[in-house]
């Protein structure tokens, strides 16, 4: 066996993987988080329905996303490996716990990965699999005035079955026609059994990333003292607390407004 192959079969190997696909999937969290904003404007799901054509029809775009989803796989996997390894060498749990929040993640991350990965699985086949493969969206016509900036929107119904999407102009008037992957948002997040799973979800990975985000650092031998302190601002509030919040205050948002 070759030098390469047995250092990333061993546990070391292991985690140098787990902390290079971890730091890949924070990065794209925040990318993520970015692009899911645009719920929030009150365009009737004009920029996230354009924003969502965008990421499955722009071939780099496209490109990353499947390195994303070898990345969540592989970051996966090994952390099973690495969960069931250390439970093996360890069957016996420690005499002593800590109770500080960073030790309860460490010491949880199996059941935080866990439900990440559901998470994932249902979250991605219900948005981004029916976006791609499921014929069940309608389309959205969007009409803005180029000299006053209004827009107007309706239902629309393609010529063809392979239609995507199209913008063209006429008599000043800007004419964008696209998948309605709003409407199936405020769907979902009109079901409370849903919201509530979505919002445990990003607990989880409020904790996963409260742990895992300084780890890798750790892992990759990237600590020096000078900035410790960077790192631990960043894990804790950006990735441990505002992200999670950011993704969470979506589905609650359309919750109450489907009450309305």
């Amino acid at each position: 066996m070759s030098e390469f192959k047995q250092t990333f079969n061993s546990s070391l190997g292991k985690k140098l993987i787990m902390a290079l696909t971890g730091l890949f999937l924070c990065t794209f969290l925040i990318v993520h988080l970015g692009g899911n904003l645009l719920l929030f404007k009150h365009d009737q799901g004009f920029a996230f329905n354009s924003y969502a054509n965008f990421l499955t029809h722009f071939p780099p775009i496209e490109v990353i996303a499947w390195l994303l989803y070898l990345a969540i796989i592989v970051h996966s996997i090994y952390a099973l490996v690495l969960t069931i390894k250390n439970r093996r060498a360890r069957p016996v749990g420690y005499a002593v716990h800590t109770k500080s929040p960073a030790s309860w993640s460490s010491k949880n991350m199996g059941l935080l990965g866990s439900i990440l990965f559901l998470f994932i699985v249902i979250h991605m086949g219900d948005f981004w699999f029916t976006y791609k493969y499921n014929n069940v969206l309608g389309f959205k016509e969007y009409r803005t005035n180029l000299a006053t900036n209004e827009t107007t929107v309706s239902d629309y119904t393609p010529a063809t079955p392979d239609f995507e999407r199209s913008i063209s102009t006429e008599n000043n008037v800007e004419i964008v026609r696209v998948k309605d992957l709003h409407a199936r948002i405020q769907s979902s997040f009109s079901n409370i059994f849903y919201v509530i799973f979505y919002v445990i979800a990003m607990g989880a990975v409020s904790f996963h990333l409260l742990h895992g985000f300084q780890s890798a650092f750790h892992t990759l031998g990237w600590v020096h003292r000078k900035y410790k302190p960077i790192v631990y601002f960043f894990g804790t509030w950006l990735f441990a607390v505002i992200i999670p919040l950011g993704f969470a205050l979506m589905p609650v948002v359309y919750y109450i407004q489907s009450l309305k």
